[in-house]
């Protein structure tokens, strides 16, 4: 699956927030991308490659718990050119899973029987995932509504600079997953780079 092009980094280090060829168009953030296009343009060190180790490792562990139909959102300093802008490297990945309860469950057995995979600390200890977590199906239009734009507000510009910029979304699909593995472990037999 894949929407849109990852844009690159504008001159401030971020992923622009529109296409400024064309600021009316759809081809704007979130930019709905392939899991693969995502791993082959962030994993431009070991660090970052770790990272994306991580998000894949929780990806597999959602999938495990039956959770393989939604899309996430992915964004954070790990989206942004941190080693140039700050000099320092991305601390972890913010993700928010929109997701559907596997069929014969309920978001209260989901959890019961899943704890780590709901535990925010857990998840950023175990997969360096800044996780959160929206289900879509018991959800009312309204909340859903209301849970997008906080995200997207949140997101849509830098926390201390304000500065506007992008972000990503990739749906959940374990076979996409497995490409984008192969993709990761290519770049690190590589040598490091894409």
């Amino acid at each position: 699956m894949s929407g849109n092009i990852i844009p690159s980094w504008n001159s401030q280090g971020v992923l622009p927030p529109i296409d400024p060829n064309t600021p009316t168009s759809r081809s704007r953030s979130p930019y709905r991308v392939s899991l693969n296009d995502f791993v082959s343009q962030f994993g431009t060190s070991s660090h970052r490659q770790n990272l994306l180790n991580g998000l894949l490792s929780f990806r597999s562990a959602l999938y495990g718990a039956g959770i393989i139909s939604g899309f996430q959102w992915l964004d954070g300093s790990f989206l942004e050119c941190v080693e140039s802008l700050r000099s320092c490297p991305p601390n972890d990945i913010d993700v928010v899973t929109f997701y559907i309860v596997p069929a014969g469950q309920t978001q209260q057995t989901l959890e019961a029987s899943n704890p780590q995979l709901f535990d925010h600390d857990s998840i950023k200890n175990s997969y360096h995932a800044d996780a959160y977590f929206f289900e879509l199906k018991g959800s009312t239009i309204r909340k859903l509504i209301s849970e997008s734009t906080y995200w997207y507000s949140l997101w849509s510009h830098q926390r201390n600079s304000l500065l506007w910029k992008g972000y990503l979304q990739i749906d959940l699909s374990p076979t996409d997953d497995h490409i984008a593995l192969d993709s990761l472990n290519r770049i690190r037999n590589q040598g490091g780079s894409p």
